[in-house]
């Protein structure tokens, strides 16, 4: 049930003197979507009679089947305060329903609904943290991006070396206007390079966050002279951008991760290790789903900072899984490999369903490895049964064809078109010429 009826919207709408909505969805690719009405047609909204056409939309209908029908979540509802206060603008998230009022296949937010109903099935609720993180650049004359930045700053800088930091500023407070509650930012390690914590939440709510910080960081960067991006890595030679999630079953009220008495003494519980062991097993098809780029893996390779093998730590800061510090929140399991350009619905619902396969299964995870692997020797993880994260998105994509439990997340018309998508991004990739290669191969042949 929605916390917020048609009369509560109604209210909001004339207290913020609201002339626009913008009805939201996002498609395969995680771009967000809108169908922008006036307030004339809210009533029309919130009887779930608003129709787009879906057929020129990635990973929507055919031709045949090209009306689509918006559900707005209520609860959803807010101003973007970064649009003029009078004749406000506000937003509703929404699912999309196929005309004969079935929920459609192929919205990413009804697939991560599906999993989370199916978790509460089992008695679970899954609660997600995101870190994100994105570079602030300078624009051009024409107000394009480039790849020049605002400042020199390193990783927690503070000062006149962060020219970001006033951007960012601005960012956190709109985003606390729109009912966020932000637990850090910071400056991060590359030049430009910045990260905003907020509070952990439901992951349906969690996705919705996600979807709406990115929409807000590009909007207040582009109001403030910049350009936000979220590609993973847009600088060769420095640091990349991450989006760690950190991730807890609770029971409604209870974190499920959570036993004081771990023989281990990490304070986890068995769920927690099963739920971990199912995501490692999974691990190598989720990439797919949550390194969805190209360019995802310019920053998933063995000794960069991310992740680039299969395993876990509690003390490490290199392995995929890493078991937090648990001071000041309960015991969680974070994942580290995910980047910004991760559709959020998509991998939240196949992470989910990755460790509820651990859980069912009663799988076990292995050791932990709490050195540094990209230090260690082939042999050694060899050795140690150590495996690999894919090294390309079309490694990645060859993997979720193979796992069961990953692809059936999306099913069959969601994988038909993300598979499409990635394998056009792959050709595509390939048949393109690099400056690098200009830059090595012209004069030299």
């Amino acid at each position: 049930m929605s916390a917020n009826g048609r009369d509560d919207i109604r209210r909001l709408v004339e207290e913020n003197d609201v002339n626009f909505i913008r009805l939201q969805f996002t498609d395969i690719s995680g771009t967000l979507k809108n169908v922008a009405i006036t307030k004339s047609q809210l009533e029309k909204a919130l009887d779930n009679e608003c129709v787009f056409d879906g057929s020129s939309l990635d990973g929507f209908a055919r031709e045949a089947e090209s009306d689509m029908c918006l559900h707005p979540d209520r609860d959803t509802f807010t101003m973007l305060p970064w649009r003029p206060s009078h004749y406000g603008v506000a937003r509703l998230i929404c699912d999309v329903y196929s005309p004969d009022g079935s929920p459609f296949e192929g919205d990413p937010r009804q697939i991560l609904k599906k999993q989370v109903e199916r978790a509460a099935a089992l008695g679970y609720e899954f609660n997600v943290g995101p870190e994100c993180e994105f570079f602030l650049f300078q624009t051009d004359d024409n107000g394009l991006p480039t790849t020049t930045t605002h400042d020199t700053a390193g990783y927690f800088d503070l000062g006149t070396v962060d020219m970001g930091g006033d951007i960012r500023r601005e960012i956190c407070l709109t985003l606390e206007s729109m009912g966020f509650e932000l637990e850090a930012s910071h400056h991060e390690a590359a030049f430009g390079q910045h990260e905003i914590d907020f509070q952990y939440d439901t992951a349906l709510r969690t996705a919705d966050n996600i979807m709406t910080f990115k929409m807000a960081v590009k909007s207040i960067a582009k109001a403030s002279g910049a350009y936000a991006t979220f590609m993973p890595k847009p600088k060769a030679g420095t640091s990349s951008s991450g989006m760690h999630i950190n991730m807890s079953l609770t029971d409604g009220k209870k974190n499920l991760f959570a036993d004081p008495d771990d023989p281990a003494g990490h304070g986890l519980s068995e769920t927690a290790y099963r739920f971990m062991a199912g995501v490692l097993k999974h691990a190598r098809a989720l990439t797919a789903v949550c390194n969805p780029t190209v360019n995802s893996y310019k920053r998933l390779i063995a000794g960069d900072e991310a992740p680039a093998w299969i395993t876990w730590s509690y003390c490490s800061r290199s392995p995929l899984i890493r078991v937090p510090s648990t001071r000041g929140r309960g015991p969680r399991l974070e994942l580290r490999s995910p980047d910004p350009a991760a559709n959020p619905y998509l991998m939240l619902a196949c992470c989910l369903a990755a460790g509820l396969d651990g859980v069912e299964h009663g799988l076990t995870p292995p050791p932990a490895v709490n050195e540094n692997v990209h230090e260690m020797g082939s042999a050694e993880r060899n050795r140690r049964g150590i495996g690999m994260l894919p090294l390309s998105l079309k490694e990645a994509v060859e993997e979720l064809k193979r796992d069961r439990v990953v692809s059936g997340v999306l099913g069959e018309h969601a994988l038909r078109s993300f598979l499409l998508e990635k394998e056009s991004e792959w050709n595509g990739y390939n048949r393109s010429v690099t400056s690098w290669e200009i830059d090595n191969y012209l004069e030299k042949y």
